[in-house]
């Protein structure tokens, strides 16, 4: 157990075999941070301090631009959502649920994941000792080094203000496409 002091966008695990999920922490603005989990070509952000999640479905970009926003209901992942609380999984092992009452959320891997992921959460082979890996496959004990080496954006410690601006269809698939921390265009 750690306490993460970055300010900075951090992989917190990724299927780097297969590349069936990834999870990563975004930090917002405000000092709030959401939950960037992505399946199926399917993309999820949960806000849990707004007790609020967006989903994507990337499949469905090619058909039509303009319908990027879809409900959980019509999702390849399997969800539900109480309340208080949000879960999703997919039909291959990955389950992530989040409980906003108490801020707190838990990924869950199936056995078939084991030793094929990494990032802040570790390995996944019950293998105490390589735990702190980085990206590049050697160990640190360095904290501070472990945490940055999974950073996923350039970020600096000032957060930068934004002017707030309604946000058309047209602007939604760019901010998808562009700002999103697991795009390829970005």
């Amino acid at each position: 157990i750690y306490d993460l002091a970055s300010k900075c966008s951090v992989l917190l695990a990724k299927d780097f075999v297969h590349s069936a999920f990834t999870v990563i922490l975004n930090e917002e603005i405000r000092n709030s941070r959401s939950l960037y989990v992505e399946m199926n070509q399917t993309v999820i952000t949960i806000y849990p301090r707004l007790k609020l999640s967006k989903m994507y479905n990337f499949s469905l970009t090619e058909e039509n631009c303009q319908v990027l926003d879809q409900s959980l209901e019509n999702s390849t992942m399997n969800s539900r959502q109480g309340t208080n609380k949000i879960e999703v999984s997919d039909q291959k092992g990955v389950s992530v649920s989040c409980d906003f009452q108490y801020d707190f959320c838990t990924v869950t891997l199936a056995g078939w994941h084991h030793g094929i992921s990494a990032g802040l959460f570790g390995t996944n082979d019950n293998e105490a000792g390589n735990e702190w890996m980085v990206p590049n496959g050697s160990f640190t004990d360095n904290l501070k080094e472990f945490t940055q080496s999974w950073q996923v954006n350039k970020c600096s410690l000032i957060q930068k203000k934004e002017k707030p601006c309604p946000i058309t269809a047209k602007q939604n698939i760019c901010k998808v496409f562009f700002e999103e921390p697991r795009s390829l265009l970005r």
